[in-house]
């Protein structure tokens, strides 16, 4: 055990997150995510949904600041009405944890596949909630 380390983070997330460059990404990805969208490298963590794992994340985990979108979401595919609650959640905790927030831009799902598949590394969740699929880029500590 360590101090200040969230009791919701597993050894290997902690040493993916330090072994991250700048402008690595990291994928946390629903339950319902498909294997083909995803890289080789994968942490699961199904008993917890990505709101609490997002929050302890980015204590650590800087967003990059020379893109505009360090943050990407799956689009609501076009002719399904649900709207995604939990992108509020999402948006709440960029804020506490980055001055600038997430700056999140949605991208289609297919490209949104093709992208996680080329992270750095995933985060399989047990998370519920529709659309909630997230891409990190991460940044620079700057002291």
């Amino acid at each position: 055990m360590l101090k200040g380390i969230p009791a919701i983070f597993p050894p290997e997330l902690m040493k993916i997150l330090m072994e991250m460059g700048h402008g690595d990404e990291l994928l946390l990805c629903d339950g319902n995510y498909p294997k083909a969208g995803s890289p080789t490298l994968c942490v699961r963590m199904d008993g917890h949904g990505i709101v609490d794992i997002l929050d302890a994340i980015l204590r650590f985990f800087p967003l990059d600041t020379f893109v505009d979108n360090p943050a990407v979401f799956m689009a609501v595919v076009p002719g399904d009405p649900y709207v995604p609650e939990i992108w509020e959640d999402y948006r709440k905790i960029g804020a506490k944890h980055e001055p600038k927030g997430l700056r999140e831009i949605a991208i289609d799902r297919f490209d949104f596949y093709e992208r996680g598949r080329a992270c750095y590394a995933c985060v399989a969740t047990g998370e519920t909630a529709l659309y909630a699929n997230v891409i990190l880029k991460k940044g620079v500590v700057k002291a």
